[in-house]
């Protein structure tokens, strides 16, 4: 697959279905690439956290990757995540996503312990060097305790180590700032913008971003594909209105109830729930230690669906 540049659109990223004993279900896989790819996204983001990389083996990683290189059969790009603690771990994911196929890599900082900007540009450049792949930055500060500073990914991005950043760091002004940048060292057609804010899309392609990168997409891709063919032709107030109704959709992620879940559980449970109503995957089963949603829940996230013209 030719990776374009920048790389645009929708680019969700992917769940991975799980059987009842906790494996990889590559027929339900394979069918929610199909219905993504079918929807028009623009490329998809294999092994990120809607697809529970931190909870799979690394087997179970290699099982996931290849059913969706394999599915997506060169149709759009396939970008891998290799997230892991530290350089030589993802190293190791960055070696094997390559030999299986995946079209680019998304990192983010390492973690466990807080790494200077310096630590984590040395990191990036490590993994750019080790494979010949296009790399993406995944600044996500929420799980790894590291912003990604705006100077380190300016740097990264004009020597050529990074062909990206999917921005899931809830920093809205700190990426406008980022987006002035990258026009300001004439970056900003070649430099790829993927916003993670899944519930602000039309703002943040307003202010520049190539494309976006949303959990809800795995449910509702063809909403996702509208907004933002709608903002592309400068349509905002439809985009705006798609918007609104995604948004409402998303509540879905909070049909668990936070006295029994976390947070995570709830969300990666309402999508996978709501893909299983749907009929596109086989089973709802998140991955262990997480606690599945009940069965007042579910029926909250089919409300949703039905609400959000989906049922």
């Amino acid at each position: 697959m030719h990776h374009p540049a920048p790389l645009t659109g929708v680019v969700p990223p992917l769940c991975t279905p799980l059987t009842p004993d906790g494996e990889v279900d590559p027929g339900s896989l394979g069918a929610l690439v199909e219905r993504l790819v079918t929807a028009g996204v623009g490329g998809l983001f294999a092994l990120g956290s809607s697809g529970e990389a931190a909870y799979l083996s690394d087997a179970r990683r290699r099982t996931a990757l290849r059913t969706v290189v394999e599915t997506a059969a060169g149709r759009v790009p396939v970008l891998a995540g290799v997230i892991d603690m530290t350089t030589a771990r993802v190293l190791d994911h960055a070696r094997a996503a390559a030999e299986l196929g995946a079209d680019a890599l998304v990192a983010t900082a390492p973690f466990y312990t807080r790494t200077h900007p310096a630590e984590t540009a040395a990191h990036f450049r490590a993994i750019r060097a080790a494979v010949d792949l296009p790399l993406y930055a995944y600044d996500i500060p929420s799980a790894v305790h590291t912003k990604l500073a705006a100077a380190t990914v300016l740097e990264l991005a004009a020597d050529g180590t990074l062909a990206g950043l999917k921005d899931s760091s809830g920093d809205d002004g700190a990426l406008r700032r980022l987006l002035t940048g990258l026009r300001e060292r004439g970056l900003a057609d070649t430099f790829s913008v993927l916003t993670g804010s899944e519930l602000a899309v039309d703002g943040a392609l307003l202010a520049g971003a190539h494309g976006v990168v949303p959990g809800l997409g795995n449910v509702d891709p063809d909403g996702y594909v509208r907004l933002y063919e709608h903002a592309r032709a400068g349509r905002w107030r439809e985009a705006a209105a798609e918007q609104d109704r995604l948004a409402a959709l998303f509540a879905l992620t909070e049909a668990g109830d936070p006295a029994l879940m976390g947070g995570s559980s709830s969300a990666l449970g309402g999508f996978k729930a709501a893909l299983h109503l749907l009929g596109v995957i086989g089973c709802p089963a998140t991955a262990a230690p997480q606690i599945p949603l009940d069965e007042a829940a579910v029926k909250t996230v089919r409300g949703h669906l039905r609400d959000g013209g989906l049922l």
